[in-house]
């Protein structure tokens, strides 16, 4: 392709939210970043549950061990809560983002071999193909990451407009 192609996408919040919040994305305790603490946590402070009920079984020798399982509930519940924030702030991020681009009249890609152009209302983010690291392309989207990070739902652009980005992205970044 020698020629700019300009694609106008069509925002629509559900179409981003669909892929966004995908899955458990949006989940305080079972998104893929708190699934691991969540089950660690709830272990624990089940093993230190039936350690305090047979606390008067324990001699004093072994009595150490209910304190050493205290501290590693208290050692999971902080790193769940670490993560439980973490999603709590990504998902406020996006729904800001989100709620940025609905109010948006102009949202529209530029590109050609050489380059690569986003402008969001005369907002324009310009890169060449080189500053991207990766891609992700499959049947709901097209996700850039880089110098800027974007991602381009396929129903918010014709089926023509998304195979030729498709191909353009797949011949000039080297993953």
């Amino acid at each position: 392709m020698n020629g700019e192609k300009v694609i106008r996408l069509h925002v629509n919040r559900k179409d981003f939210e669909e892929i966004y919040f995908s899955g458990n994305q949006t989940s305080l305790f079972f998104s893929p970043t708190t699934r691991g603490k969540t089950i660690t946590t709830a272990v624990v402070g089940l093993i230190l549950l039936i350690l305090f009920f047979f606390k008067d079984d324990l001699s004093k020798e072994k009595f150490g061990i209910l304190y050493f399982v205290s501290f590693l509930f208290l050692l999971c519940t902080v790193y769940l809560s670490l993560s439980i924030n973490k999603v709590s702030r990504w998902k406020k991020e996006v729904n800001k983002y989100l709620k940025s681009l609905e109010s948006r009249k102009l949202y529209e890609i530029s590109f050609n071999n050489d380059f690569f152009n986003v402008n969001i209302d005369n907002d324009e983010e310009s890169s060449v193909w080189g500053e991207f690291d990766s891609f992700e392309i499959n049947d709901r989207f097209i996700s850039l990451e880089g110098k800027f990070n974007y991602m381009f739902p396929k129903k918010s652009m014709s089926k023509a407009d998304y195979d030729s980005l498709k191909q353009t992205i797949k011949k000039n970044i080297k993953e």
